[in-house]
């Protein structure tokens, strides 16, 4: 497993963590890195933030892609929203979808993006 940007208490605040708790925190935190492939920030031997302003960007970041996931029904796999299916009366449609590109080719919520951007990690700043 690679670094992981937050913990089940930070984004899950007002209910118990879902059982796969620990898979979707790797699975958004790889998604993050993903983004942020340009970026340029100190980091310690484990490769975590030592900015606490970079840190917690990353842990909203992370907690702002698992509350995309789940508000498009997606369980971190990338397949949620990905096909669609269209009914009217006897003609039916389905196609699939394209996911907006983001930095590092990833389907980054537009508040995590937000929180990098604001974070000075977005596009790719070296401070």
């Amino acid at each position: 497993m690679g670094r992981v940007y937050a913990t089940p208490e930070q984004v899950w605040t007002d209910r118990p963590p879902p059982a796969d708790a620990d898979r979707l925190l790797a699975r958004a935190s790889e998604d993050i890195d993903d983004a942020l492939l340009t970026a340029v920030y100190r980091a310690d031997s484990a490769g975590m933030p030592t900015d606490p302003k970079v840190a917690t960007a990353l842990t909203e970041a992370v907690r702002a892609q698992i509350e995309y996931w789940a508000a498009t029904g997606d369980d971190g796999t990338g397949a949620a929203g990905r096909w669609d299916s269209v009914s009217i009366g006897p003609v039916s449609l389905a196609g699939r979808k394209d996911a907006p590109a983001a930095a590092g080719d990833v389907d980054l919520a537009p508040r995590a993006h937000r929180a990098l951007t604001r974070a000075g990690l977005l596009p790719g700043v070296i401070w």
